[in-house]
């Protein structure tokens, strides 16, 4: 059997898209940098770059399938032009390995911020977007490599697009963002909050979604991976629910926050110190990102789990591997 090439294995959402692989049977190839083993995983690994398309084009070879998981996934670069390289003109060279290569179907990991989102509504795949809505580099990025995606699929190239939402649950080693949140509860550094929402979502459940869309999915169409929206409010009542700690009360004004994001990302462009909130991160927040995955499920036969088990595991899971003092009751 050939091997499914997999990029982004040591990465969290990858991981679980080669674990979800391996479950299933079929051999897995990662793309990493450095060629170094990915733990807990029964995988091949091979070194590369998505910047260097010789590298992809070994990479390629040989494989039935393409996951395209990686990206750069940074809110605040010293240099931006760095998350284009890889993003956007990774994905073009990773298609033409692809290509070259004769794989049967490739799977794009996209992102909920390449949704459009509606004033005060819910967005789908057919919401309204452009390049203008995308705030900040990262956002940017996304969507122009998701341009580049679609554009291939528009060419004949077998591709499908799916855009989680924010993933929570095992295995989220650096942690990304949300899995930050969840973190930073248990460890009692976040005394407020500000007016957000998000869509949560198991990334065991990302992962199965990646799959249903390879089976099932339509060749240039975009499908929705999540679960539950909810404000980071009830995000954080859950939680608290969870590991019986009190949840912060106090919610900080919008202008509070974007001041802290403007001299933390200052600061950062002087140290070259990643900023502690970055300003996109910030702007991004001001728009609650909430989705339906209703396509998903019509077409593709997504159900995702509940937002308290996905919260559960990835409560359960920093508790064991970062040491987190979580009180967890017992299921």
């Amino acid at each position: 059997m050939k091997p499914v090439l997999v990029t982004g294995v040591s990465g969290f959402l990858g991981w679980h898209v080669a674990r979800a692989l391996r479950e299933r049977g079929f051999p897995v190839r990662g793309l990493v940098r450095g060629g170094s083993r990915v733990p807990d995983l029964d995988i091949e690994c091979v070194a590369g770059d998505l910047r260097e398309p010789a590298s992809l084009a070994r990479a390629a070879e040989g494989a039935s399938d393409v996951f395209h998981v990686a990206a750069d996934y940074r809110l605040w670069a010293k240099d931006p032009a760095e998350l284009y390289r890889s993003n956007v003109d990774g994905t073009r060279n990773l298609i033409e390995a692809a290509r070259a290569a004769g794989v049967r179907r490739m799977v794009y990991t996209s992102t909920v911020g390449c949704i459009g989102i509606p004033h005060d509504g819910i967005g789908n795949e057919d919401t309204p977007v452009s390049l203008a809505d995308m705030a900040g580099d990262y956002k940017r990025s996304k969507f122009l490599a998701e341009q580049v995606v679609l554009e291939a699929a528009r060419e004949g190239f077998p591709v499908v697009v799916v855009n989680p939402t924010a993933p929570v649950g095992i295995h989220d080693v650096k942690p990304t963002p949300t899995g930050q949140t969840v973190l930073d509860f248990l460890n009692g550094k976040m005394p407020a909050f500000i007016d957000t929402g998000l869509n949560i979502v198991d990334a065991q459940d990302v992962a199965a979604g990646h799959l249903l869309a390879w089976d099932r999915g339509r060749s240039g169409e975009r499908y929705v991976l999540g679960s539950e929206n909810l404000t980071l409010a009830e995000i954080l009542q859950l939680l608290a629910k969870i590991t019986n700690r009190k949840a912060p009360r106090l919610k900080l004004p919008y202008a509070v926050a974007y001041c802290a994001g403007v001299c933390s990302t200052a600061w950062a462009e002087v140290t070259g110190v990643p900023p502690r909130v970055p300003i996109d991160a910030v702007r991004m927040a001001r728009k609650k990102m909430w989705v339906t995955y209703e396509k998903a499920r019509r077409e593709l036969g997504y159900q995702p789990a509940p937002v308290e088990i996905a919260l559960r595991h990835a409560v359960e899971w920093f508790r064991g591997a970062w040491h987190a003092p979580a009180r967890v009751p017992a299921a």
